[in-house]
């Protein structure tokens, strides 16, 4: 059997990594090849996939408050709305206005003169 020194393996690992990187071996994408990368790859693709959730988590969340706030000025259109609505039947129903109504109608229906009584059941 042929046993190869330790310093030799050692040499042949070293000659195939770059000793330097330089601009065009980052942009070349020979920075990937070097041993650190190869070691870190679970590592680097753990920080990967919480980046992306940490993205969609925000912009699900962008999306929620665009939606909240929406849902306000909708709730705050129909209060006014309610309330616009509320003043209006009260002023329909004041007794002026309903007698008004009732005189220019030409109705048989009159004002009453005399106290209301309440009829109790014995």
């Amino acid at each position: 059997m042929k046993e190869q020194n330790p310093n030799k393996q050692k040499k042949e690992k070293k000659s195939a990594s770059p000793k330097h990187m330089s601009i065009k071996s980052i942009l070349g994408g020979d920075i990937l090849a070097n041993d650190f990368f190869k070691r870190q790859t679970s590592l680097l693709i753990l920080i990967m996939v919480l980046t992306i959730l940490y993205i969609n988590n925000r912009y699900e969340c962008q999306q929620e408050m665009i939606e909240i706030d929406r849902l306000k000025k909708e709730l705050t259109d129909i209060k006014y709305d309610a309330l616009t609505r509320s003043s209006e039947l009260m002023e329909k129903s004041r007794q002026s206005r309903i007698e008004e109504y009732i005189s220019t109608e030409e109705s048989h229906l009159e004002t009453a003169t005399s106290r209301p009584f309440s009829i109790k059941k014995d």
